[in-house]
């Protein structure tokens, strides 16, 4: 199979992965005990509000005809209104999504940073003190709960070094006397194209505990996947002739045996990934992050049905798109990949 057709392949798949993901949130809404127009018309409403609200959602209609009317709404991103705020739910998802969608592409980098250096060198001195300190590590990372990690790096490095922040993301001098404008959404980008770097330097700095927190488990994770690879790839025939004609470790190690080893570590980052969006509830109140985890939480408790099912969606994208380009990186670092 050749690299095109492979690309082709998967953006297929993850097309069909979209609408099964969009049907299986419209049938979750048929099975949910709760009433849409009851919700929609507000406390304590009367019938007549009722059935009003039922026909303003079409809830009277067929169900093929509600999931087509449901599935060109998603296609769209006509998400409609939240239930409990009456916003519109485009306009939440664009003031929340992009504070997650920051916190779980840097932690995603993070674990990615330092999970496959760490596990190449990890197997480069097999059973040496590196070794055995980095199994240590991805074991503590491992098996380390989010919220304890979290308050132990505000202890350490907020309260006792007072290098970083202990919550929020900008400092309220930034916030409140000199705001980013709101460009992209991304408080890094944003002070980048205003040419702001000291609202890079202090949005980097909020960013910098929460990422870690979250990057921790997929980076013990990627570190003890790729040592496991590396180790094997290390006793075959090719490195040991790479060996035999003199080339330095740092090149064997990193120019033939890495880009070998370094598939299983970047689908794991590409779970991690989903993870974070999914995932960050915990971490984003610990760090009051003003991300979708607070949000989705809200709703769910609330059953605000259009406010989940959108942003069951959203996740879904931005998780297929980063899984997608996971595995093209994956075929063009391994062009095995599509091979198989």
């Amino acid at each position: 199979m050749g690299l095109g057709r492979y690309i082709f392949r998967r953006f297929i798949l993850s097309a069909f992965v979209v609408v099964g993901v969009t049907f299986l949130v419209f049938v979750a809404a048929q099975v949910v005990p709760s009433d849409p127009a009851a919700l929609y018309a507000g406390p304590r409403p009367s019938a007549e509000q009722i059935e009003k609200a039922r026909a303003e959602l079409h809830l009277e209609a067929s169900l093929p005809e509600r999931f087509i009317r449901f599935g060109k709404a998603m296609a769209t991103g006509d998400f409609g209104v939240s239930y409990k705020s009456r916003r519109l739910i485009s306009q939440d998802l664009a003031a929340f999504l992009p504070a997650t969608l920051e916190l779980a592409a840097f932690s995603t980098f993070l674990a990615l940073l330092i999970g496959i250096p760490a596990g190449a060198f990890a197997a480069a001195r097999r059973g040496g003190w590196l070794d055995r300190m980095g199994g240590l590590a991805s074991i503590a990372a491992v098996a380390m709960p989010a919220f304890f990690l979290a308050m132990l790096l505000q202890f350490v490095f907020a309260k006792w070094l007072g290098v970083l922040p202990l919550s929020g993301r900008m400092s309220r001098e930034i916030a409140i006397s000199a705001p980013l404008a709101p460009v992209t959404g991304f408080a890094l980008i944003d002070a980048l194209l205003s040419r702001r770097f000291d609202a890079f330097g202090d949005a980097l700095a909020h960013l910098i505990l929460p990422a870690l927190t979250l990057a921790a488990y997929p980076a013990g994770i990627a570190m003890r996947l790729t040592r496991s690879a590396m180790i094997e790839i290390l006793e075959r025939r090719h490195i040991l002739a790479a060996r035999a004609l003199g080339l330095s470790g740092r090149r064997i190690l990193f120019g033939h045996a890495l880009p070998n080893a370094v598939g299983p570590a970047l689908t794991v980052l590409g779970l991690s990934f989903a993870f974070a969006l999914t995932g960050a509830v915990l971490v984003e109140i610990i760090f009051a992050w003003p991300g979708l985890g607070r949000y989705v939480s809200e709703a769910i408790l609330s059953k605000d049905f259009p406010v989940i099912a959108a942003a069951t969606l959203v996740v879904t994208l931005c998780y297929v798109a980063m899984n997608l380009v996971l595995d093209l990186a994956q075929a063009l670092i391994d062009p095995r990949v599509t091979l198989k």
